[in-house]
């Protein structure tokens, strides 16, 4: 139980003792005290007030002499300021915290339960490289599985490849065309630029023949029907959907050329999956569940033969989920491949980490569920982004400027190599920890300045600032933890390594003094109180990311806790420390700040080097 927790059940029960009434904590608000007032815990009065027929005064006296006087051992004092009471805890029991948990790596997590969660992110198409739009929603996805994992739930992350359709038909034709048998290998193009590479000369080629069309007089809608180079396309998806041999043949070259290319992307950006769904074995499905739903008068046929939904009840329109001919559309999939994925593995929640774009989509997909009475309808969750753009603007993918993941990773790691040198801390790394210190810096960079935004806005991705080893950034964060590594090397404590391999085997870590710490009658100096406070909250803080699917909740207190330690370090030194007591005192403080960050920079897919 945390102190948050642990506050709430002793005002409840210091509240019924007072006013013999019931009482829950949703009767009250409790907030941390606001730094120009005294305190570390705020309980709101007003809500009270006119239940006890109390004025907001009399009130927090009584209470707080109450909650004083029956939790001596939590408590060392109050204060009453205008309808707020001020509590202050005491500085045994934040010592008490601190060394109960400074040592362990795995403070604030919970153990598995029995819940389930499925994450599903990513989504490429097999017809172009991974992107920047990508590299928000991957870090995003992965993110969330990683904190909803740490808030002790079983997840599932998967992904869906669009690997079917027109757009994928594009790049084979155009490679049909003009590519006189090059392959990624001939070539030495990673496989899914090379395939884009044809997605791009396909459009290219389409606009000069719709221009040539309206030379001759055509209409630009009927000219982009007529493009002979349009109708070969659309003659072969029919050949795809018809079986054709050397069709089949050349689209499962082409999207093992993607899948490589893919593979290497998510490698090196640190995204990875349970389970990875294609939509040429999805797209089929759903059909059987619509001409069930049409039996039972669910759906409707319209006079062309095409089926619909009525979904006025969901406060949405009528919605197509079969054409004329028998065919499916994309909601018809999604609905098959919903069922397929709770029949498969019976999630209590499926979360949908999509584009805002698709918000009526999705509200439209849960709606038709719910309508068709499926047992997971109501546990459909579309966890919506705004898009990302860089300080040019937007992008498109076919005219081919867009902003590839692997080139923005290696332009990341180039800046990160610049910015490094140029603070000349680095000169004793090798090249190959250079290399690693690189990477870490330019992907921690990114990662951070994506997460740290709340993922319902939209953002501008400005490479260089996320780098600023002085902002709110994950260099900035990094450079606390190696920080912290430095002081604990100077005051002889254990390696980060050796530490956690203790505490993997169960054995009790002691650092000298720690008795001490422990029995330590001395105050604690008010920055010294600041860094326990916080560090205790982390629990709530995974919780609060859990509950609200948000990782921004992690970055924003990472790096509070960041500055906090740096403002205490500059004002208080550990190694030559007024007394053996408080370097021992400092030093469990610096090790459970770096074991938090570390894991919090964990759960947003983030490294922290030991030396920067």
């Amino acid at each position: 139980m945390d102190i948050v927790d642990s506050l709430q059940k002793a005002v409840v029960e210091s509240l019924q003792a007072l006013y013999s009434q019931y009482f829950t904590e949703k009767d009250f608000q409790v907030s941390q005290t606001k730094p120009e007032f005294t305190g570390d815990y705020t309980v709101v009065l007003f809500s009270l007030v006119k239940q006890l027929k109390k004025s907001p005064e009399e009130l927090g006296d009584e209470l707080g002499e109450q909650l004083v006087k029956n939790n001596d051992a939590f408590f060392s004092g109050y204060n009453v300021i205008k309808g707020f009471l001020n509590l202050i805890i005491r500085d045994s029991y934040l010592l008490k915290i601190l060394q109960q948990n400074y040592s362990n790596i795995d403070y604030g997590k919970k153990a598995l339960g029995d819940k389930k969660m499925m994450v599903e992110y990513s989504s490429p198409n097999t017809n172009k490289p991974l992107h920047l739009g990508h590299l928000r929603n991957n870090f995003l996805g992965w993110s969330v599985a990683e904190i909803l994992k740490a808030n002790g739930y079983d997840v599932i992350k998967t992904c869906v490849v669009n690997d079917r359709g027109i757009h994928i038909c594009k790049s084979m034709l155009a490679w049909q065309l003009y590519a006189d048998g090059a392959t990624p290998a001939s070539t030495h193009i990673k496989g899914d630029h090379f395939v884009g590479d044809y997605y791009v000369k396909f459009n290219d080629e389409f606009k000069k023949e719709v221009e040539a069309l309206k030379e001759k007089g055509v209409d630009k809608e009927e000219a982009e029907k007529q493009a002979p180079i349009m109708q070969q396309t659309q003659k072969m998806l029919v050949d795809w959907e018809e079986n054709k041999p050397e069709v089949k043949t050349l689209w499962k070259k082409m999207n093992t050329w993607v899948y490589e290319g893919f593979d290497i992307t998510y490698k090196r950006i640190g995204s990875n999956f349970d389970r990875i769904y294609y939509e040429s074995e999805t797209y089929l499905l759903g059909r059987d569940i619509v001409k069930e739903g049409l039996l039972k008068k669910i759906f409707y046929n319209k006079e062309d033969g095409s089926v619909w939904v009525n979904l006025e009840a969901y406060k949405l329109d009528e919605k197509l989920v079969l054409r004329n001919d028998g065919t499916s559309v994309y909601i018809t999939q999604d609905i098959g491949l919903a069922e397929q994925k709770f029949e498969e593995y019976k999630p209590d929640k499926s979360i949908y980490v999509i584009g805002d774009e698709q918000i009526h989509h999705m509200k439209v997909l849960k709606a038709i569920c719910k309508k068709l009475g499926l047992p997971f309808a109501d546990d459909i969750h579309h966890l919506s982004y705004g898009m990302v753009e860089l300080p040019g603007g937007k992008m498109k993918s076919r005219e081919g400027t867009v902003v590839d993941a692997d080139d923005l990773v290696d332009e990341m790691i180039a800046t990160s190599k610049k910015h490094t040198e140029e603070l000349g801390k680095v000169k004793d790394f090798n090249e190959e920890e250079l290399h690693d210190l690189f990477e870490i810096i330019g992907l921690g960079a990114m990662k951070f300045y994506l997460l740290r935004v709340d993922p319902k806005k939209k953002m501008v991705f400005n490479p260089e600032e996320s780098i600023d080893f002085h902002g709110f950034t994950g260099p900035f964060v990094q450079y606390t933890f190696a920080r912290i590594q430095s002081i604990l090397r100077k005051v002889g404590f254990e390696q980060v390594a050796r530490r956690e391999k203790q505490v993997a085997s169960g054995e009790k870590i002691v650092a000298s003094g720690e008795k001490q710490v422990a029995n330590s009658e001395n105050l604690l100096l008010p920055l010294e109180k600041q860094l326990i406070l916080i560090l205790e909250q982390y629990a709530a803080v995974i919780e609060q990311a859990a509950n609200e699917l948000n990782p921004s909740v992690i970055a924003n207190y990472v790096f509070h806790i960041a500055q906090t330690f740096n403002s205490f370090y500059t004002a208080h030194s550990i190694a030559n420390a007024e007394t053996n007591e408080k370097k021992q005192l400092r030093t469990c403080i610096a090790v459970m700040t770096g074991n938090i960050i570390k894991s919090a920079m964990q759960l947003l897919g983030i490294r922290v080097p030991d030396r920067m």
